[in-house]
């Protein structure tokens, strides 16, 4: 645990003893050891700070039949980037009264907590328990894999991907491209997606490379890096995340490579700093939020998670994020009751807003709808560069934001409802 998470986790503990009623025990099953630590505790300091603000207005006001009101605890199990570990974690969780799991950072994590989830529920019906997803952005959790228990909150990849397009679809001088992923679900899915959509809107690009790389385990990306910058592509796709991404953008920089990188997280982590200079107007990436969004709240909102978390490598806030623990809090509040089935009927019918940005939950596939933003790296400085990501004195400028009803995609999912 960093020194963050415990002092935060100490003094959530001291909260909740103060208070009379019965926390509700949110569990969060992420990698906050190995190669990913950083991206989850990333999370936790969104997840924390997201409770934080629930807590300070006395938490989720249940009526007295029910308890009252109620604060939110958070607690962490560590998976180690590994599924077996985090079945672990969700056992374990369960047993210390957990009734909201929270994970994202893996959709073959997220799959494999969606089926032990669906069987724990059927076998153990008081003991029920919901997941909320993050950042699990495989397109087949919320269509052939969907579940009344699991709700997305994060755009999928095929969502992620057609805000891309809109800015590829643009650049007139872009021939050539060059598919990179992880070799799991998620990076697959992205690759078929590019394809796909490259072939529907960009028939005149050709795709110069389509490889995979194992999850993780890459400590030199140069081979690959040489391989990209030989093929000719003007460009990179890929949805890398975490050092899988520092790591490819630091070698092609290393190697002379001066095409752009089409990404889903090249916003942070690590990444601006890598690659430097030689990102400015070449990296270009998609969220949910970045700090640079237009508009007085949404710099109010940034400048607060820069207070609570000053230190440069913290800086990385979703959006997403305190949005889903907001409609945690709403749907708990109008269920009356942290019973799971009566918080998910709710949950099905969330909607909620803050500093400047909101969505809405579909409930046909739980697939949360909200605006997407597209940036691209400049210096900080720059017209509409006003903040930087890490102390790196490189931020990101929006170039497109994306309406919700624009963003949303169709859904395959035949959901049983309880």
């Amino acid at each position: 645990m960093t020194d963050f998470g415990a002092a935060a986790y100490a003094a959530e503990q001291t909260t909740a003893e103060r208070n009379t009623a019965p926390a509700v025990k949110m569990a969060l099953i992420e990698s906050l050891s190995g190669t990913f630590a950083n991206t989850g505790e990333a999370v936790y300091r969104n997840i924390y700070w997201a409770m934080e603000r629930v807590n300070a207005r006395g938490g989720v006001a249940l009526p007295t039949s029910a308890g009252g009101p109620r604060p939110l605890a958070l607690e962490r199990y560590d998976s180690k980037g590994q599924n077996e570990e985090a079945l672990s974690a969700l056992r374990a969780a369960i047993d210390d009264g957990a009734q909201i799991v929270l994970q994202g950072n893996s959709s073959a994590t997220a799959a494999v907590l969606i089926e032990a989830i669906n069987k724990h529920n059927e076998r153990e019906p008081n003991k029920r328990v919901l997941f909320l997803n993050y950042s699990a952005v495989d397109p087949i959790l919320t269509n052939e894999k969907c579940s009344f228990w699991h709700f997305r909150f994060d755009a999928h990849a095929d969502m992620r991907m057609a805000a891309l397009m809109e800015v590829m679809r643009e650049d007139k001088a872009l021939k050539s491209v060059y598919l990179i992923g992880q070799d799991y679900s998620f990076g697959q899915a992205v690759l078929r997606e590019a394809k796909k959509q490259l072939a529907a809107q960009r028939p005149d690009v050709a795709v110069v490379g389509d490889e995979l790389h194992p999850v993780g385990r890459v400590k030199d990306f140069a081979p690959y890096a040489v391989k990209i910058k030989a093929s000719g592509a003007q460009a990179v796709v890929t949805g890398n995340w975490g050092n899988d991404l520092t790591l490819l953008v630091k070698a092609a920089r290393e190697v002379g490579y001066e095409g752009s990188f089409y990404t889903f997280y090249g916003n942070a982590l690590g990444a601006p700093a890598a690659i430097g200079d030689a990102g400015i107007g070449k990296v270009v990436a998609v969220a949910d939020w970045l700090p640079n969004v237009p508009g007085a709240q949404s710099e109010v909102f940034y400048q607060a998670f820069r207070e609570r978390f000053p230190k440069p490598q913290d800086d990385y806030v979703h959006m997403r994020m305190q949005l889903m623990v907001e409609a945690l809090a709403q749907s708990i509040e109008r269920a009356g009751s942290t019973d799971p089935v009566a918080v998910a009927r709710q949950m099905e019918k969330a909607s909620v807003q803050l500093s400047g940005q909101g969505g809405s939950m579909r409930a046909a596939d739980h697939q949360f709808q909200q605006a997407l933003v597209v940036g691209v790296m400049d210096r900080k400085g720059a017209p509409g560069v006003k903040f930087d990501v890490e102390g790196s004195g490189y931020g990101f400028r929006v170039v497109r934001q994306i309406a919700p009803a624009k963003a949303e995609q169709p859904h395959g999912c035949k959901m049983s409802k309880y």
